[in-house]
């Protein structure tokens, strides 16, 4: 076996200095085409035989680095499955116990395709324990391996696997700091493509430290449920990463995808951001105006504008709807205030629009007014909402797009439900297909807030966001990266991918900040705006001393 194919392709940390690459995220059928293929070109059992090579070898390094313990003292459970997810776990098996691993796996109900088949063979042949039945307690083993189900399982969880994945998911809620679970190719019982549990809410699913995913990414390690469950996740590629990394034709799945859903990283937008030359002014870097505050909610506007000024907008005006607002912002007097029939909204560069806006018969007529403006928008919050309930404003929208002049909508998953005539329910159990359709209904960018943020694209463009954390789940968090977002819309960067920065120095400042021990539990939304100034230079500007 070459290095290639034995090569592990470890996904990053957001809090280290060297910067990921955006990496396809690969759905079902991409898999299923990508397997297919390998099995023409490759001999019998190949995949099977790759992956688990590479998982024990992921572990063995692993036990190798756990100095508590010496390897004749470490001991690995193993459970697998009916199909080829069990015979990876068998493979898995087979290589730690000639490694001089004490194994043991727990095999329910025989594996029965022919690759499971083989594995099934060489591990008895090898000898490894092999038992129907799961020991009295999990609690001697340093690793629990879950090879029940990965990636196409159509019905939730039931009987033994059910209650074996509500035990390997017990050791690691009950044991955070020692629990060592690992799920082979994606925890059992979660769906690979949309993140949702199986079978819905109550349904068993595997809850795992650490994942290691053969191929490529699946979407659903890093939205919904998927996100928890995952723990931290490792990618093996298995030799098939050709298409991918170098657009070979060996997966021509893989490279289709690369354009269809990516994680996103800083390489996908970064070459957007503003040079910062010694021959720039303030309004080299945009106008921006924040459009909201009715009478008693003028907080969240100001909120938005100020992480605008942190996010390096050259000029940022809040345009207020009530009465009664303070006529400047005392810790940043740098914003500029207005009653907003005083502001002239065609002369920015850039709007954020919603914040703290109300639902009156003002507001609709000031979404109604800032449509006809040939500038950049962001809606949010109540600008959502208001749509959602008025067509005339969805058409509105929708014309806007279709002529070239997309909107960013910033919906968080109620807000997108109202938006498509549903429930948050049915949002939640498919994040990719409800962003999808809301950047198709109304011809714009959209960022479906939550666990693992989508941004889509209304020419089909998917990302998902992997940075953030709990922390941000707390008010004032979607001002805040409404005001990111729409500096970027003034600093001239397109819609789709000022998005995508947008959401993910958002959620980077969150996981910074939470490193530092500033959350996640009490972070306010208000600290998140100087973390993400940090970040942006950090990333982007800053340059080594001569």
């Amino acid at each position: 076996m070459t290095d290639a194919e034995n090569s592990l392709l470890s996904l990053f940390d957001p809090l280290t200095d060297s910067q990921p690459l955006a990496l396809p995220l690969l759905t079902l059928t991409d898999l299923r085409i990508a397997e297919s293929l390998a099995a023409t070109a490759l001999p019998e059992h190949t995949l099977m035989a790759r992956a688990g090579h590479a998982a024990a070898r992921w572990l063995l390094e692993r036990i190798a680095a756990d100095t508590s313990v010496t390897k004749s003292q470490q001991r690995a459970w193993l459970v697998a499955g009916p199909g080829n997810n069990g015979g990876d776990a068998l493979v898995v098996a087979t290589e730690l116990h000639k490694a001089g691993i004490a194994v043991e796996v727990c095999m329910p109900l025989e594996v029965k395709p022919a690759d499971a088949r083989w594995a099934l063979d060489a591990a008895r042949a090898a000898g490894v324990p092999i038992d129907a039945a799961p020991p009295a307690s999990l609690d001697g083993y340093g690793w629990l391996v879950d090879g029940m189900f990965g990636i196409g399982l159509a019905r939730p969880l039931d009987g033994v696997f059910a209650t074996l994945a509500r035990q390997l998911s017990q050791r690691t809620k009950a044991r955070p700091t020692q629990a060592a679970v690992l799920a082979l190719d994606v925890p059992s019982g979660l769906d690979s493509d949309t993140g949702a549990v199986i079978g819905g809410n109550g349904a068993a699913a595997v809850h795992a430290t650490h994942t290691i995913t053969f191929i490529g990414a699946k979407p659903g390690l890093f939205t919904a449920q998927g996100r928890d469950l995952a723990g931290r996740v490792t990618v093996a590629p298995i030799g098939l990463v050709a298409g991918i990394n170098d657009g070979g034709s060996q997966d021509a799945a893989t490279s289709a995808s690369r354009a269809a859903i990516q994680l996103s990283a800083p390489d996908l937008f970064g070459p957007f951001m503003p040079p910062r030359n010694f021959a720039t002014n303030k309004g080299t870097f945009g106008s921006l105006a924040v459009v909201g505050g009715d009478t008693g909610m003028c907080g969240a506007p100001i909120l938005a504008a100020r992480a605008a000024l942190y996010t390096g907008a050259g000029k940022v005006h809040v345009a207020l709807l009530g009465e009664g607002a303070p006529p400047y912002d005392p810790p940043h007097p740098e914003l500029m205030l207005h009653p907003i029939d005083t502001l002239p909204l065609d002369s920015m560069d850039a709007l954020a629009i919603g914040c703290g806006m109300g639902h009156g018969e003002r507001a609709t007529r000031v979404l109604h007014d800032v449509l006809q403006l040939d500038v950049p928008k962001l809606f949010d919050a109540d600008a959502l909402n208001l749509v959602a309930k008025d067509p005339a404003l969805a058409a509105e929208v929708t014309a806007r797009g279709v002529q070239g002049d997309p909107c960013i909508f910033t919906p968080h998953p109620l807000e997108a439900a109202r938006l498509l005539g549903s429930d948050a329910a049915s949002v939640q159990r498919d994040r990719l297909a409800a962003a999808r359709a809301l950047a198709a209904r109304f011809a714009s960018v959209v960022v479906l807030k939550g666990v693992g943020t989508i941004i889509a694209a209304p020419d089909g463009r998917l990302a998902l966001n992997p940075t953030g954390n709990a922390a941000l789940a707390t008010g004032g968090t979607g001002d805040v990266l409404g005001g990111i977002i729409g500096a970027l819309l003034a600093q001239h960067l397109p819609r789709f991918e000022a998005a995508l920065a947008g959401v993910y120095l958002h959620g980077l400042a969150a996981d910074t900040l939470t490193a530092q021990g500033h959350g996640p539990a009490g972070l306010t939304a208000g600290e998140l705006a100087p973390m993400v100034r940090t970040l942006l230079n950090r990333l982007f500007y800053s340059a080594p001393l001569a």
